[in-house]
């Protein structure tokens, strides 16, 4: 390689990449910011959610159920006739009730939130990390605000795209909250810290939520024996993470309709002040 000209670098003044010119300073005034006490009546008091939109990534969710209600889209990824994946209009609903389950959860705390049904998982839990890719990657292209994610994957081979959607969906503000698992294994998105993590507490009140000091699971929500709605119109008592997840989903949604200018770094600066055991929780 042949030594650059130094004509093409004397009197070279630009700044280095992303770096801020002092006449830029105005342009990236943060438009929130937090009080010097944030207190759960400031971050959600009021709110029902309205107007906040959340993607249930998930098994599908039943039409018309009275604990889920509306459903504004219900969508599948499917292998299309070219072999591709593809988002489609679903028209068979929910395949195993768990994503009837995390919407009804989600609907029980933010009443009024819009709710979308995105299929990638099928009858028995099944479900490919290539589909759950397409369906997170079709969610943040859409730029849902939330997407619950009561679900994860062990395989390795996948982790890496995984964390590059996670790290997209950050810097376009699109919330992730995903459930850790429910055994000790390694296993992803709940890992990354681009996206609010969830592990399950036995407390009966929906709002009562822990924040962990010690990570990688960041927040504790009601996840032990509740009656979630499931598939027939019907109830089934549950246990697990995953529904835990739904309720921090639904409390971001009730923040989100009051403040929806917060990124998601300031979103969990607001989480970790309200919880439970920190004082704007108390």
């Amino acid at each position: 390689m042949s030594a650059p000209e130094l004509h093409e670098y004397e009197e070279e003044e630009e700044l280095p990449a992303w770096s801020l010119p002092a006449d830029a300073v105005d342009r990236i005034r943060v438009p929130v910011t937090l009080p010097d006490q944030v207190t759960r009546e400031w971050a959600w008091g009021g709110s029902t959610g309205a107007g906040v939109r959340v993607c249930i990534l998930d098994s599908g969710v039943e039409r018309d159920h009275p604990m889920v209600g509306r459903v504004d889209r219900s969508l599948a990824v499917v292998t299309g006739e070219d072999g591709e994946l593809q988002v489609i209009e679903d028209e068979e609903g929910d395949l195993c009730g768990h994503g009837t389950a995390c919407a009804g959860v989600v609907r029980s705390v933010a009443p009024d939130v819009e709710l979308t049904s995105l299929r990638v998982l099928g009858a028995g839990y099944t479900g490919g990390g290539e589909v759950m890719l397409r369906g997170l990657a079709w969610a943040i292209e859409e730029g849902f605000p939330i997407v619950n994610m009561s679900l994860s994957t062990t395989r390795t081979k996948y982790v890496e795209r995984l964390h590059e959607l996670a790290d997209r969906a950050y810097f376009r503000r699109v919330l992730l909250v995903a459930s850790a698992h429910n055994m000790p294994v390694e296993s992803f998105p709940w890992r990354f810290a681009s996206v609010i993590s969830v592990g399950s507490h036995e407390e009966p009140d929906p709002l009562t939520f822990y924040y962990n000091p010690t990570p990688p699971v960041e927040f504790f929500a009601r996840g032990l024996d509740l009656d979630v709605a499931w598939l027939g119109g019907g109830t089934l008592r549950c246990t697990g993470n995953s529904f835990a997840t739904p309720h921090i989903a639904a409390i971001c949604a009730l923040v989100m309709a009051k403040h929806p200018d917060l990124t998601p770094f300031q979103l969990k600066s607001v989480l970790y002040q309200t919880a439970s055991n920190a004082r704007g929780g108390l």
